[in-house]
């Protein structure tokens, strides 16, 4: 998938006016002087850069929102539910000299020792072992036991930052400080960036941090490339997507979408669109999930088609026809032959 792109010194502790104010930035900023451990040193700015950042935490912690916000552009699926993510999404930012690959994971599971669970931790656990930069992601002022087990999977020998999410729903300010010494108590984490990954003022010093930290070399992908996904990946995860957020806790994070048909037609006529013909089947585990999903007489399953429809072709530039069909399959979520058949690794 492709699309063009639109084209501050960097510091210990990246905090945008906008998320704290003028007045809270600099008290916070002052009480963490000298708490950075020693950064990259300086490189010459000559040539390309081009490296690695994985990004990695807890389930439902923002991981899927930053990456979108650091590409510029919606690559992966979000929603309030828990486990959404699922599989290693790579989107790719290039600005001026650097080119940045991100890789986001899905969040650690620890609750259920399921085929699907087992999967998805390998996938984390492979996305962390060879990579140039990690962010650890944590709401900003929290920390739990589900925090701790992701963090005990990091490398030390990778440099590490600190990504305090979501600091725009933080009420006492103060408290941040004392909280991020404790936090490199845990860990040698090489700087701390309290964010929000909604203001774009934190994203770009984000990016500026980041920067630093990656190798000189060639790029690996085309300027105007954002993801190494398929557009059948991206319509099953927005399918996925929209069967969420219109479910709500109704319905058990195991159900998955299968693409049963892609199909491409070119433009009829010069000035058209071409034509995208997708058929998707919604995997759910009981019939009481089916009802669910369809909704009195089709109405539910309806509007996920419609909400999907519209979100494709804004996303492939294309005009899209969708059917959407429910199957049961009991128990897939604990069976390893069907969850690789359903794409997971």
């Amino acid at each position: 998938m492709t699309a063009k792109k639109s084209t501050d010194a960097t510091k210990s502790v990246a905090v945008s006016t906008d998320s704290t104010g003028a007045e809270g930035q600099n008290d916070l900023e002052s009480m963490l002087k000298g708490m950075r451990t020693a950064a990259p040193a300086d490189t010459p700015v000559e040539g390309q850069r081009c490296g690695l950042v994985a990004i990695v935490g807890k389930p439902n912690v923002g991981k899927s929102t930053l990456l979108n916000a650091l590409v510029g552009q919606k690559i992966s699926i979000t929603s309030r539910k828990a486990q959404t993510t699922r599989h290693r999404i790579t989107g790719m930012h290039t600005q001026g000299a650097t080119q940045f690959v991100f890789v986001d994971t899905p969040g650690f599971q620890t609750r259920h020792n399921n085929a699907l669970n087992r999967s998805l931790n390998k996938t984390v656990l492979g996305a962390v072992g060879d990579v140039d930069l990690i962010l650890f992601v944590v709401e900003a002022g929290m920390f739990n036991q589900a925090d701790a087990k992701v963090l005990a999977l990091l490398s030390k020998d990778i440099p590490t930052l600190l990504v305090a999410n979501k600091l725009d729903q933080v009420t006492r300010r103060a408290d941040i400080a004392p909280w991020l010494q404790e936090m490199q108590q845990r860990h040698a984490f090489a700087e701390f960036v309290p964010m929000s990954a909604k203001n774009a003022k934190d994203i770009e010093r984000l990016l500026t941090i980041c920067e630093k930290y990656l190798p000189e070399q060639a790029w690996w992908y085309a300027e105007d490339e954002l993801t190494d996904r398929s557009e059948k990946f991206l319509a099953s995860e927005t399918v996925r997507e929209k069967l969420f957020r219109l479910t709500g806790d109704e319905l058990p994070y195991t159900s998955t979408v299968v693409i049963d048909k892609f199909e491409e037609e070119p433009p009829a006529r010069k000035g058209q669109k071409r034509l995208l013909k997708i058929a998707a089947t919604i995997v759910v585990e009981r019939d009481t999930h089916k009802a669910m999903v369809i909704g009195d007489k089709g109405e539910r399953i309806k509007r996920i088609g419609t909400e999907t429809r519209v979100e494709l072709e804004k996303l492939l530039d294309a005009k899209v026809f969708i059917e959407l069909w429910v199957k049961v399959r009991s128990g897939w979520a604990d069976d390893e032959a069907r969850v690789r058949s359903f794409g997971y690794q």
